[in-house]
């Protein structure tokens, strides 16, 4: 059964010219993007992403991190897409990823780990409503297979 979850590529991949190289590890996976457009994070944005984090010590790190410069939105598609996902970016310390993941071979740190990716299929949801609007997520899950 198909289902969509949404990533997003931090700015450090973005400055650094992985783009094309992660888009193609996603789509060699077999996963469909089904949308996609650079964007510049506001604060605003980054905290109700990271909501989960609230009050713990790296917060305001990520939260300035990820609104340093512009990242790369993405809903991708797939069978079980989010563990799919989840896999194939690796584990967040970039030190502990696996080689030939994501993080593994692109992560320079905790903060600087590239990718983020939903870690559940309603999380996937609230994250997409965060950045698309409420008529684009229906349209993006009209058509899933």
């Amino acid at each position: 059964m198909a289902e969509i979850t949404f990533v997003f590529l931090k700015p450090e991949a973005v400055r650094r010219g992985l783009m094309g190289e992660i888009i193609a590890r996603i789509e060699r996976k077999g996963l469909r993007i089904r949308a996609m457009r650079l964007h510049r994070m506001s604060r605003e944005e980054a905290e109700r992403l990271y909501d989960v984090h609230r009050g713990k010590e790296f917060f305001d790190r990520l939260v300035r991190h990820v609104t340093s410069g512009p990242v790369l939105l993405m809903v991708v598609e797939g069978p079980r897409a989010v563990e799919a996902m989840r896999k194939l970016i690796g584990a967040t310390d970039p030190v502990k990823a696996q080689p030939g993941t994501i993080r593994g071979d692109y992560g320079l740190d905790i903060t600087q780990n590239v990718i983020h990716a939903a870690d559940s299929p309603e999380r996937a949801v609230k994250e997409m409503r965060i950045f698309f609007t409420e008529e684009e997520v229906k349209a993006l899950w009209e058509g899933v297979e």
